[in-house]
This record gives C-alpha cells, structure tokens and sequence, in this order.
C-alpha cells in the first residue's frame, strides 16, 4: 500500500546552498569549481550541490591527511588522550543526532524511522574503538639466545574510506572509529548520492577539537574522485563498500601501490527455512530482511529456500506481508518503507520485475511504481516477490539491490545447503529454525561470512562483519578490523656481551641469522 505524497512543508528539513569540500578542516570555497546536483529521492528535487573534485583536489586532501599522520601532534599522542578524544567524538556526535537523522532521511530517502533506529548505535562504535586502543598491547617474543624481542603495532598512515549511498554515515563511522582510534588519518569520498551527512559530520568532528587533516571528505563521481583516491601513491589503506565491480576496479589500483584493502562488496543472501519454525515469524523476517532500507543493502534477503511443505502457506503469507507495506514520504511517521536512492535505481529493481516474468517465475506481488505515487517524482517502486523461481535464473543469481526478493522450495537439508551456496557472493546467509543442532551444521556448511541464526540485520561493533568469494577481503567492526589498521614492527636487542666477528676465520662457528 502507499501514502499519497503531500508538498514539503515549512517544516521540512531542507539541506542549503553549495557545500565545498572537507580539507585540513575547514570547507574549502567551491571557487570555479565542476559542481553536482544532489537529490532528494523522495521527490526529486535538488537539495544541495557539491563540488566535484578533480585529481588535484584529491592530491591536496591526501597532503593534508599525510602531514596530519606525520604531524607530532597526532602521532606522538598518547594513548589515554587518543581514547578520550575519540569518546568526545561519539558524545558530540551522539549530541547532533536529531541534525544527522533528518539530513540523512533526506539524502538518502530511508524512512525517518529505520534512520533513527540506525544512528543512535553509531556513536557506540567509536567508544568501542577507543576501548580498544586503551587495551591494545605490544608482544615481547621469547627467541633463542640473548636477545630481548617485541613486536610494536603502528598505524599503517592515510586511509582512503569510500563509501556507499545506503548507510552513508554509519559505513563512514565504521571505518573512521578504528582509524581514529588506532592514530591513522583519512580521506573519505562519500557516494555521490548521499555525501550531506558525512561532510556535516566532518564539521561537528572538527569542532569538537579533531585536529586539522585528520578527517578530509572529496566528494565527486567514482569514476574521477574514486578513481585518483583508489589510485593515490599516499594511500595506505583503501576501505570501500560498494558493488564487486567497483570493488574490483578500485582494489586493483590500490593493490599497484601495495595499499592494505578492507572490501565489502556484494551479496545475494539467501534464507534457508525450515518447517520447524513459526512461519509467521519467519514471514516476518522474510519481510524485514528483504524491504527495510528499501531492500538497498548488500545484505537483503534476497534468496528465500523454503521447505516444501510450508513452501506455498509462506508465499502466500510473504506476498500480503508485502502488498501491505506502507510506501511513502520517508519523514511521513505512517510511511515503512521510502523510496530507492535514484530513478537509475528504480529502474533497475522494475527491469528485473520484467526479467523474472520473462524467465517463467511468479510474480506475486509489486513489480510497479505504487500507482498512488506514480506522479510523485520520487523513486517509489512495490516492494516485490516472485515465487517458483528457479536456481539458475538470473533473479535468484544476480543482485538487484531494491526491495525484490525470490522464493525457492527445497526438500533435504542438503538440497538448502546446495541451493543456497549456488551463488559467486558470500556476505551473509541467514537460518530459520528451532533445531539448534541443526542450526550450528547448516551455519557451518553455508558459504558466507555472516551468519544470523533467527535473526537478520544484525550488527554489533564487537562483530566482524565480511564476506567470502566475491562479497569481498577484509573484517569491518570488531578487534579484527581495529588490528587492519596497524603494521607490525619487529625489533630484536642483542643484551648479550659476546664480542663478534663474522669474518675471523679462528673464531669458533657462528650462527649466520
């Protein structure tokens, strides 16, 4: 079902002007500058333009964070002040929060809801972080002979974060938590769909005491922007979430430079159900996992296996969960589900509707913009569900990237496990049942980084999150990303008294290393 859209009232929120970009902390003046258009998708207008930054822009940004890494302010900080300057960041942060709700609902068209829901854990991964870097400690390695040995941990230097239009704020807050935390400094290039919230974050940052270089933000195209951040000779790390595509090109100029990579790319989850479990929780996940965020996120659940004998209850249940999900104005209180984040993107989501009825599945519910909101100018299209579909069609194997999901029945357990790994991404995977024996075997045997075991969505900044084959390398949260932001740096002292030299030939054998 959809909501009627009314004309924005005064009491809108309404992003302003031009915003430049975030270098050596302050906004830099467009000057003469390419500028783009940013876009409200819930109808279309232009809220905000940006600059497009050039090659040299992104060579001035990745100076600055460069000089800011090496700076004696930052990197000789101890430690104790580094944690307390990154919880004040999550308590200003967490004081903006009414700010960075609506300026993000408005970018990024996600009901005001699900954005509120979201945000208010973000300032928890900073103070994770920064109890991190407080507990972090150096090892000293027992080694033969008189030699004291330790391993110090040093923060690799500049880090490239680029990020996608979905979760713009919390994907760039995951990132920049453990690079603050660890002492490194960053360049981050928001999407060019969603950069409001991020280039405001960056001035609330540097407000609250953030020194100067450390948090840059370029904004522009992947294609020029992207594309010289990825490349840059100064960058050290690249972190990007985005599709395998982009994932794969970016990673490839990284990798000319030997740039440490952390790549969250794609996905294609699928849903295993089995006839033990309430099946109208499991509709209700199904819903949930496959329509929140308008099904924009490289975790949907996109692939729903079923067991044949709840096979056809299920459909019939997940098609009127959906037809009834309220389509609408994101700042709308009614509205569940908002628009997609560009008409490229609607159109998409609605040529796979075509596809899946060319390839023989059953369409049994959307496919279409919702007719109440045909002449809105936002990007609303039905939340969609197509049944029967089989393994080797190209909307069970492809992803789409909006509120589409397939349901596919299977009879073993085997048969799940098969059907499910049936796919090149491995992000996440997710299992409805009661059996917890069974649970742990079928976790086990999927191919994904993420398990969610009654449950999906999930996160928490204690978990490492990431996925196998083409869903990407690398952990995002917990310790294993905040150790990805370290090199390690062996020293060995020789505390022995011993007289040595190698070349007299009288001297009794010597070890050579």
């Amino acid at each position: 079902m959809a909501h009627n859209l009314e004309p924005a009232s005064a009491g809108t929120p309404r992003h302003d002007l031009v915003r430049g970009l975030f270098i050596d902390g302050r906004m830099v003046d467009p000057g003469p500058r390419a500028l783009m258009n940013i876009t409200a998708p819930r109808d279309g207008t232009t809220i905000a333009q940006v600059i497009e930054a050039s090659a040299e822009d992104v060579d001035r940004a990745v100076a600055s964070a460069d000089a800011a890494f090496r700076s004696k302010e930052w990197r000789s900080m101890s430690v104790r002040t580094r944690a307390r300057l990154v919880n004040k960041l999550a308590d200003v942060m967490e004081a903006h929060l009414d700010e960075l709700f609506e300026l993000e609902t408005l970018n990024n068209g996600r009901p005001v809801r699900e954005t509120r829901a979201q945000l208010a854990r973000v300032p928890d991964l900073f103070r994770y972080n920064a109890g991190l870097a407080m507990a972090r400690r150096d090892d000293v390695i027992p080694v033969e002979g008189d030699y004291l040995t330790y391993a110090r941990r040093l923060p690799v230097g500049v880090v490239a974060n680029v990020t996608p239009f979905n979760h713009p704020l919390l994907i760039a807050c995951r990132n920049l938590a453990p690079t603050f935390a660890s002492g490194c400094t960053t360049v981050v290039k928001p999407s060019e769909y969603t950069p409001l919230t991020t280039l405001r974050l960056a001035e609330i940052f540097s407000s609250a005491g953030l020194p100067p270089g450390v948090f840059n933000v370029v904004t522009g195209p992947g294609a020029v922007t992207g594309r010289a951040l990825s490349e840059h000779p100064g960058i050290r790390k690249l972190v990007l979430t985005g599709g395998t595509e982009a994932g794969r090109r970016a990673g490839a100029a990284a990798a000319g430079n030997f740039a440490r990579q952390t790549l969250e790319l794609g996905g294609k989850t699928p849903v295993v159900v089995f006839d033990d479990y309430d099946l109208d929780q499991a509709v209700n996940y199904a819903a949930f996992g496959a329509f929140v965020g308008a099904g924009q996120t490289c975790v949907c659940a996109a692939r729903h296996i079923v067991q044949r004998s709840i096979y056809d209850a299920f459909v019939e249940k997940l098609a009127a969960k959906a037809k009834a999900i309220a389509v609408g104005d994101p700042f709308d209180a009614a509205t569940q589900m908002g628009p997609l984040i560009s008409a490229r993107q609607r159109e998409r989501v609605l040529d796979f509707a075509r596809i899946g009825l060319e390839e023989g599945a059953r369409l049994v519910a959307g496919g279409q913009v919702p007719p109440a909101l045909a002449n809105s100018h936002g990007f609303y299209v039905e939340p969609t569900v197509f049944a029967d579909v089989d393994p080797r069609m190209r909307i069970f194997q492809e992803e789409v990237f909006g509120p589409f999901t397939v349901v596919t029945p299977f009879d073993t357990e085997d048969d799940a496990v098969r059907i499910a790994n049936d796919s090149p991404y491995g992000l996440a995977a997710a299992i409805r049942t009661r059996d917890i024996a069974r649970a742990h075997r079928v976790a086990d045997r999927i191919e994904a980084g993420i398990v969610w075991i009654n449950d999906h969505h999930r996160v928490d900044a204690a978990s490492p999150w990431g996925g196998f084959k083409l869903s990407g390398i690398g952990r995002e949260f917990g310790k294993e990303a905040f150790d990805a932001y370290f090199d390690v740096k062996a020293v060995m002292v020789n505390v022995g008294d011993q007289p040595f030299d190698w070349f007299d030939m009288s001297a009794p054998a010597q070890r050579l290393n």
